[in-house]
């Protein structure tokens, strides 16, 4: 014998209309919300998205989704600012901590970090990225958590290495959260334990790193230095300069003319077709670059360690040459044409691909997601110690490339 559901409609009779299915509001929306919008945000950018589409992901009504957040605004800070707050909580050390040796302690803080960055990957993306679209109250918020999670990283690592200067500890902690959260900036899949244990692994080699003296920046790799004639190449340095300051949805035709010295913005289509068209051919060239490097480095090498520290050197020497492109091409990705990113993202693929062979040929008990994964850490480094840094000299070239050797090979190079 069986009790009819209340909530169900009766079978059909003769004459009767089909039963009807009642949907029930799920008791968990916020949280799909969340998850939806954290990826949409994360794959288009915040000036990418609209409410409407999110609610289309999820397969619901725009008015629904109003119905739980007033503005996509409010959706986006909200995602931005609990995972803030989740990882700033998860530096937070138990009262039985005060007993542990350092070690332990800075273990149990990356461990914990970690854990957070992998369950919150998408929204990583933002916290990353499109902090800077924030209000400022609200990015002051952000700041600040990003600030105490550096902050209890530094205060371990310096209890565990009491000699090691305080504007070293600034820049090794640096580089510690820029080795966890570079998993945001790709799609590469490892299950999460061993995820765990790799980035773990990157952590601990570069708390252990002994810097090389601090040292300016030389004039070589300190910023490009091009004639107001050459204006096919100025357009592109200026407009790159201002994506870097303003963020791409921010910046106009016209005032990137203007900052090349244009009269008009009709005479910028004389050189590129638009806005989109600039963006693209910057990004050619930083995909270029890093490609082109690789058979040279090979070619000159005498084994894949060699080549391969070649090839470190040769990043971060054109990175900081043309640092405000590095920062724009992880940042702006997403308004390239659909084609362009296409052949990028392809440019890109076999890059990291020829990276991770000569990196698992020093270290062939890594799998081929673990180089890669590796690879892109490595990569993040460049960028985010530019960014926290700029040419200061405690973020010199000889410095970042030791940071990136201690994350792909876990140590300094031998050669």
């Amino acid at each position: 014998m069986s009790v009819d559901n209340p909530r169900t409609a009766h079978k059909a009779v003769s004459g009767d209309s089909a039963p009807r299915e009642i949907r029930r509001r799920p008791k968990n929306r916020r949280a799909q919300i969340a998850a939806a919008s954290a990826s949409a945000f994360g794959a288009l950018g915040y000036h990418g998205v609209s409410m409407e589409d999110i609610a289309s992901g999820l397969g619901i009504s725009s008015a629904a989704l109003y119905r739980h957040y007033p503005s996509k605004y409010a959706l986006f800070r909200e995602e931005l600012l609990r995972v803030g707050e989740a990882m700033t909580e998860s530096v937070t050390l138990p009262p039985e901590a005060a007993h542990w040796p350092a070690d332990r302690r800075l273990r149990y803080l990356l461990d914990s970090l970690v854990g957070v960055t992998i369950d919150n990957r998408a929204t990583i993306t933002l916290v990353r990225w499109e902090g800077r679209y924030l209000e400022p109250k609200d990015q002051e918020i952000l700041n600040e958590q990003q600030l105490t999670i550096v902050r209890a990283l530094g205060d371990q690592l310096a209890q565990l290495r009491p000699a090691v200067s305080e504007n070293d500890v600034r820049v090794l902690r640096a580089a510690m959260l820029s080795a966890v959260t570079s998993i945001a900036d790709h799609h590469a899949t490892l299950p999460s334990k061993s995820l765990s244990h790799l980035l773990n692994s990157a952590c601990l080699s570069i708390a252990d790193a002994d810097l090389p003296a601090e040292q300016p920046v030389p004039e070589s790799v300190a910023g490009l230095k091009i004639p107001d004639s050459f204006k096919h190449e100025l357009l592109l340095h200026k407009a790159v300069e201002l994506f870097y300051e303003r963020g791409y949805p921010n910046v106009s035709v016209e005032e990137i003319a203007t900052a090349a010295g244009l009269s008009a913005a009709s005479a910028v289509y004389r050189f590129y077709r638009g806005k989109s068209d600039l963006l693209a051919a910057a990004f050619r060239r930083a995909a270029d670059r890093v490609s082109g490097a690789i058979g040279p480095a090979v070619a000159a090498a005498t084994d894949p360690e060699q080549a391969l520290t070649a090839l470190i050197d040769h990043y971060v020497d054109s990175s900081f040459a043309e640092r405000a492109l590095t920062f724009v091409y992880y940042t702006e990705f997403q308004h390239v044409p659909a084609e362009e990113r296409t052949v990028l993202r392809n440019i890109q693929r076999l890059s990291i691909e020829e990276w991770a062979r000569l990196l698992r040929e020093v270290r062939p008990e890594l799998s081929p997601a673990e180089a890669r994964f590796l690879i892109h850490a490595a990569f993040a480094l460049v960028v985010d110690l530019g960014r926290s840094f700029g040419t200061e000299p405690i973020a010199s070239p000889a410095r970042v490339c030791l940071l990136m050797q201690l994350v792909l090979f876990g140590r300094p190079a031998r050669v």
